[in-house]
């Protein structure tokens, strides 16, 4: 049985998304935006063990809390004689975003966050395996260039970042964003995937699939 934990980080109030085993108590976590402290008290107090650190894409309020956090816990996994924890994702498209996490913070006045280089940067079509889960990676441009969304089909569950919300979809005016890209990335890669599919968003609420293809003003 696996349940789903949602922590608002950061002063962008990103969806920092830790799923486990209740059984195991073996966990992942998607996009560490950032207090990566607050993302090891939920793991202390609820006995997790992290497996992957997965990012959708290359923005400081997703990925800047990543490599304090792996820092963290490979400390305790050396000291345990435990293999090492990785950061797996986004596409290579978005190296130059992960490149300036520390460049993007002073933008905004902001401190602590730091530039990622992942283990393993994802492609279209890798699966992400978690116990009995398989995340597939779909490739999903236009939020940004390498904006990945994971889907578990069996689950029926997407972790899509900041490509899908609740009504809209991601910001494009960026001088790298593409909006048509962005839209026919959600109606030829996402929504024929299935109406059931529930997804958990960047950013507020999640949704489903069908919900937004009946009723998102933006792709509908």
């Amino acid at each position: 049985m696996f349940k789903i934990a949602i922590i608002p980080v950061t002063v962008f109030a990103q969806n920092c998304t830790v799923l486990f085993d209740e059984t195991t108590r073996q966990a992942v976590v998607f996009d560490p935006g950032g207090e990566p402290g607050r993302i090891l008290e939920l793991l202390a107090a609820q006995g997790l063990e992290l497996q992957h650190i997965l990012l959708t894409h290359g923005h400081l309020d997703h990925a800047g809390g990543a490599t304090a956090l792996q820092g963290v816990l490979n400390e305790r996994r050396a000291a345990e004689d435990k293999p090492r924890l990785e950061i797996w994702g986004p596409d290579e498209g978005d190296r130059f975003l992960l490149d300036s996490i520390e460049q993007q913070q002073a933008l905004f006045g902001l401190s602590g966050m730091v530039n990622v280089t992942p283990d393993r940067w994802l492609v279209d079509g890798d699966v992400v395996e978690f116990g009995p889960l398989r995340f597939e990676v779909v490739h999903c441009p236009g939020h940004t260039p390498g904006s990945v969304v994971y889907v578990e089909k069996t689950a029926r569950l997407a972790v899509v970042g900041d490509v899908l919300f609740r009504g809209s979809i991601g910001r494009t005016d960026f001088p790298y964003g593409d909006h048509d890209a962005l839209i026919e990335s959600i109606q030829t890669r996402l929504l024929p995937l299935g109406d059931d599919i529930t997804f958990i968003s960047g950013h507020g609420q999640g949704s489903t699939f069908g919900e937004e293809r009946r009723g998102n003003p933006f792709i509908r």
